[in-house]
């Protein structure tokens, strides 16, 4: 596990300022980033501050009303192309870079994160030249000629996770910029290197400078960028309860949240239990849990209950965390010795409550020690009240609850404040599509768990946020209405 080479090898140590309006600029602040894999230094960053976030949103403003709102469609979509093909090309080194500053594992990384952020980016450029605006029927004595045009926000604030932070580049900058707005991305002070390295290749895609910045620091860094007057829209994607906070600095301005999850898996009688068991061991195990729609609670029809529990155990424990940088990997640590610290008390307190620990539940041993590693952990007999059924611990923790009816698995399933995703796996489709309206949750998989499509919308309700991204939705969270009406 030399990640020490491999940091050097790919100049970790440059990726210490801001880009500003084209350029690098250091901080009088600086924070380390760390290896989860080890728990040593990988770099030291610039803290955005005052000084940082008003340079930045200026410069955004400033190609906002200057060569990015004068660009055409045409050049802006040839822009945004060659920026998606820029982001594949340089896969193998965005993916090593995730690896070493989230612990993602490469494999996964090329897959899940640089290669969803290129198709992305290609999506939205197809966009840019299919904005249309409306007529308005007006039935008045006097001609009248009513319409609307469809027109970019301005400055977007992007604040974005440390889980998957490349994703959030195809998922907020491509229908942000796509839509003719210029964006200042503040990443996570936990892993905010592949940003910072993929931020480099826009200049190269033709994109002027402004268009796009980036500003690291911590929590006081993305309140100043929330609350900052130049500011028009918040596009925030993280904790449930860093939400409302952001909501808070950003008042009067627009906001879209994408907050946390503590979604269901109902598994009927019916089920496909071999699939059933992997699409909810992957949905949970994957990303060592990370992900805000992990299939975090399992809810199992009491006369299948001892079956899918032994194949969900069997794919646990072949799900064994390793060297992210080994592209046999599949598993990862988790991101910071804070989320590890998080996710054990999660399950001591499982333990006091009386759940029955199935498998995992530990840090491994052996090389992976000094790291922030966790083993996957199933918990069975899981009260509906405890917190395991209700709070998010974005690790790799699953909670199995058992329903007699269809009644009682709905009823289990709501229980929450979240409202992200969820999904039902049965044959019946009878029963499908009446528990796909029943369920409260922005996304509803069946008979599968994860896939989102960018043709596709995300987002959650309730706890969970509002606004959508991906698909042609996202595209209403980053344009405004105009209404044009002309006497004739």
């Amino acid at each position: 596990m030399n990640h020490a080479a491999a940091a050097e090898s790919l100049d970790l140590a440059s990726l210490g300022g801001s880009l500003i309006d084209g350029g690098w600029r250091a901080a009088e602040e600086r924070f380390p980033t760390l290896d989860p894999s080890t728990g040593a230094k990988l770099a030291e960053v610039a803290l955005g501050r005052g000084p940082e976030v008003d340079a930045a949103v200026a410069a955004a403003r400033a190609a906002f009303e200057g060569p990015w709102s004068q660009m055409g469609p045409g050049r802006r979509r040839e822009a945004l192309a060659r920026l998606s093909e820029l982001t594949a090309a340089a896969e193998k080194d965005l993916a090593q870079v995730e690896a070493l500053d989230v612990g993602t594992p490469v494999g996964v990384a090329r897959k899940l994160t640089v290669r969803a952020a290129a198709k992305s980016l290609s999506y939205y450029a197809s966009w840019i030249d299919k904005l249309y605006g409306d007529v308005v029927p007006v039935a008045t004595a006097q001609p009248i000629l009513d319409f609307t045009l469809r027109e970019p926000v301005g400055v977007v604030a992007a604040i974005v996770p440390w889980n998957t932070p490349l994703l959030f580049v195809g998922s907020k900058l491509g229908p942000a910029l796509a839509c003719g707005n210029t964006v200042v991305v503040k990443p996570s002070e936990i892993a905010p290197l592949s940003i910072l390295r993929w931020s480099a290749l826009c200049a190269g895609a033709g994109i002027p400078p402004g268009v796009v910045n980036v500003v690291p620091g911590d929590g006081e860094t993305g309140r100043l960028l929330a609350s900052h007057p130049g500011v028009d829209l918040v596009s925030f994607t993280g904790g449930s309860e860093t939400g409302p906070r952001v909501a808070a600095a950003a008042a009067g301005k627009r906001i879209a949240l994408e907050l946390g999850g503590k979604s269901p898996a109902l598994v009927f009688a019916d089920a496909d239990l071999d699939k059933a068991a992997m699409a909810v061991a992957l949905g949970v195990f994957g990303l060592s849990g990370q992900a805000c729609a992990a299939s975090s609670r399992l809810l199992v029809e009491a006369s299948v209950h001892d079956a899918l529990l032994e194949r969900i155990v069997e794919v646990a424990r072949a799900l064994a965390p390793g060297d992210p940088l080994d592209p046999a990997t599949s598993l990862g640590p988790l991101a910071s010795e804070r989320q590890l610290r998080r996710v054990e008390g999660h399950v001591a307190r499982a333990r006091t409550d009386g759940a029955r620990l199935v498998t995992g539940g530990e840090r491994p041993g052996g090389e992976l020690a000094g790291g922030w590693f966790f083993s996957p952990t199933v918990f069975d007999g899981v009260d509906p009240g405890a917190a395991l059924a209700r709070e998010e611990v974005f690790g790799p923790v699953l909670a199995v609850l058992s329903f007699r009816d269809e009644e009682e698995a709905v009823a289990l399933a709501n229980a929450t404040s979240f409202g992200l995703a969820a999904g039902v796996f049965a044959r019946d489709v009878s029963r499908v599509l009446g528990l796909a309206r029943r369920l409260r949750a922005g996304t509803v998989w069946v008979n599968g768990y994860g896939q989102i499509p960018n043709q596709a919308p995300f987002g959650g309700v309730r706890g969970s946020g509002f606004g959508r991204e991906g698909g042609r939705e996202a595209l209403e969270t980053y344009t405004q209405v105009k209404n044009v009406l002309i006497e004739l």
